[in-house]
């Protein structure tokens, strides 16, 4: 008898353990697909949509290195100017809080934003073409660029505001859910987000070289225009429309359309020290308006805040070489775009591959935790290429019998998820303080702010290009000023925090 009843318990107990292993110890990497709602998809391909304009990276690369005339400085300059509408995000985030288009605060927006991103691409494929000539194509490359950013950042805001708003804060019986089970799913949200952004790169990252390679620039331009019509789509999948609305808080409109004006002013006029009055007016305004926004919270959460957006910010403000860097490795290591493609593509595989293998870790971690470690690993990461440049790969290629192309790809593959994964905290973050009828406008703030850590590293790299300069086929001072960028992408971010970290 005891055999008997001791069966049907074993094979009980076997039951029950495969229940608890299949719903309470579940691998990391089954998180995001038992994290994916159905809710979450129009977002998703607004941020799959952003990835997939990768489809262009090589072209565009290529026929600006081939057909005009920018330097690396004035590039990065350039690149200055196109960072800014990142950085008025707030008035975009009004908007979408409180305007609603035909009715709709969401559906409406994503479609202004998917025509910007046409026009822009449209006007990069006539300027390449030559069927778009009213000005020069250095100009004409600067507003097509421009408006294919205005239309990103409209369709980034109202993705923001969807993030935190597909998250319930309460369970279906309407009790309020617990802090952390929000700001886990709430992590999740970000994740998934990362890598649709991530799957959106791996798609045409390889494409985006073989396209450069056998077709026209003005043709792969021209095919880009498949890229906003896919966010487009994604309208038809948003059921409801969030309900919250606040009146239009003119602080914030006015202030943002008033600095939007001033920047315009500024750069037409071409003042001396120009993007660094534009920088420092930002910052003014930018804490300003967070200020008022972040009154409602407690002083608690108001330092930890501060010392998070800190940190962020130092590590998001590290310099970059520029396009030197690129141009060196075509003309010396004989790079091409087929090859540009597949180093694309791998990164882009290796990226997806950490987000979802430490998508606990990213929800679950603190900031200052994930940024270190981050941080540690990029300064290392960064030594190939520096060895590259001061002839790594003839040694490598004597002693172990792989070149320059084998570096690269070994190094692509290592450094690629860094960027993408260190967003992920500051987003988690701040889905979960945003409050509710304000949930674009403080997305859009913050994003700004952190937008603007982007700006201060590109105004180094210009100030690094000017100092080492870098002209095609001349790249000399290359070297100190791979050396310099590396150290200051390490220096930045852990000086950071070491002196806000435990505040944080």
């Amino acid at each position: 008898m005891s055999q008997l009843s001791d069966g049907p318990q074993a094979r009980r107990s076997l039951r029950e353990t495969i229940v608890e292993a299949a719903t309470t110890r579940l691998p990391s990497l089954m998180r995001p697909i038992l994290g994916l709602r159905r809710t979450y998809l129009p977002l998703l391909m607004v941020y799959f949509a952003y990835g997939a304009l990768g489809i262009i990276d090589v072209s565009r690369d290529m026929w600006i290195k081939e057909h005009l005339t920018l330097a690396p400085a004035e590039l990065a300059a350039i690149g200055v100017w196109l960072s800014l509408p990142w950085t008025v995000k707030m008035v975009f985030g009004q908007l979408v809080d409180s305007v609603p288009i035909f009715g709709s605060q969401r559906r409406s927006y994503i479609l202004i934003g998917a025509a910007f991103t046409a026009c822009g691409l449209f006007t990069l494929a006539g300027t390449a073409g030559g069927w778009i000539a009213f000005a020069r194509a250095d100009r004409l490359y600067i507003l097509g660029t421009m408006l294919i950013v205005v239309g990103t950042v409209i369709q980034d805001v109202v993705a923001d505001a969807m993030s935190t708003e597909v998250v319930s804060r309460v369970d279906m019986a309407g009790n309020a859910r617990g802090e952390d089970e929000i700001r886990t799913e709430l992590g999740m949200v970000q994740v998934l987000g990362r890598l649709a952004l991530g799957i959106g790169i791996l798609a045409v990252a390889g494409l985006s070289g073989w396209l450069a390679q056998f077709f026209a620039r003005e043709t792969v331009f021209l095919l880009g225009l498949v890229i906003p019509a896919i966010s487009a789509l994604g309208v038809l999948l948003i059921r409801s429309e969030s309900t919250e609305r606040r009146p239009l808080d003119w602080r914030i409109l006015g202030g943002g359309i008033g600095f939007g004006l001033i920047v315009l002013a500024v750069a037409l006029g071409g003042l001396p020290f120009g993007q660094e009055l534009v920088f420092v007016l930002s910052m003014l305004v930018i804490c300003t308006m967070l200020f008022f926004v972040t009154r409602e919270l407690d002083a608690k959460t108001r330092r930890a805040i501060l010392f998070t957006s800190i940190i962020i910010f130092a590590f998001r403000a590290t310099p970059s070489v520029g396009d030197g860097y690129f141009w060196w490795t075509l003309d010396v290591l004989k790079f091409d775009e087929a090859f540009y493609g597949s180093l694309r593509q791998t990164s882009a595989i290796i990226a997806i591959v950490a987000m979802w293998t430490f998508s606990k870790q990213l929800t679950e971690y603190s900031v200052t935790k994930v940024l270190f470690w981050i941080a540690v690993a990029g300064a290392i990461l960064s030594l190939p290429n520096i060895g590259l440049f001061f002839g790594l790969h003839h040694w490598t290629e004597q002693t172990f019998g792989f070149g320059a192309r084998a570096i690269a790809v070994i190094d692509a593959a290592a450094a690629s998820p860094f960027a993408q994964l260190s967003m992920i905290p500051l987003l988690t973050l701040i889905a979960f303080y945003a409050p509710a009828g304000h949930r674009a406008t403080w997305f859009a703030l913050m994003a700004s702010l952190m937008n603007m850590a982007l700006v201060a590293g590109q105004l180094q790299t210009k100030y690094l290009n000017e100092v080492f300069v870098v002209q095609r086929g001349e790249y000399s001072e290359l070297g100190p000023l791979l050396v310099i960028a590396a150290l200051l992408g390490f220096i930045l971010p852990i000086g950071a925090i070491l002196l806000f970290g435990r505040r944080a």
